[in-house]
């Protein structure tokens, strides 16, 4: 059995944005060496979150619009007394911090329409994390 992970580094321009990270995902799957397996793809920050769905532009306004219209940034939460961001914090709670996947033949399986995206709920940053974590049986094992 494998086991690898890779540290992916990006920077966000906006307060909220989806950045497709499906190639990157795609190519730490690829040189894993996994053949059958799962990849856990994860983001280690409370104000960012990860989710898969569709490459389209007009979805991607939607959700962005969608998060923002959820979790308003000028709301009274009880957080912004200490930080300005519990709308972040809420964002990414509710969408989660992570998505796994299988593997199999050495390819990440996703559907058709599904991209990986890193969620930016508290941009514009200039490093956020995504770790891609490879487990299974590779050639030979």
């Amino acid at each position: 059995m494998k086991s690898r992970s890779r540290e992916l580094t990006y920077s966000s321009s906006a307060e909220v944005e989806l950045i497709d990270v499906t190639e990157d995902v795609e190519r730490a799957v690829r040189e894993s060496g996994v053949r059958s397996g799962i990849c856990l793809i994860s983001v280690p920050h409370a104000t960012a979150a990860v989710l898969a769905n569709e490459h389209e532009e007009g979805l991607l306004t939607d959700m962005i619009r969608i998060i923002r219209e959820l979790f308003p940034r000028d709301r009274e939460y009880l957080h912004n007394r200490m930080d300005d961001n519990a709308h972040a914090h809420l964002a990414a709670a509710i969408i989660g911090s992570s998505r796994s996947f299988p593997i199999v033949d050495g390819r990440l399986v996703r559907g058709t329409w599904q991209n990986i995206f890193l969620v930016e709920l508290d941009g514009p940053r200039s490093v956020r994390k995504v770790v891609v974590t490879v487990v299974g049986d590779g050639d030979g094992d």
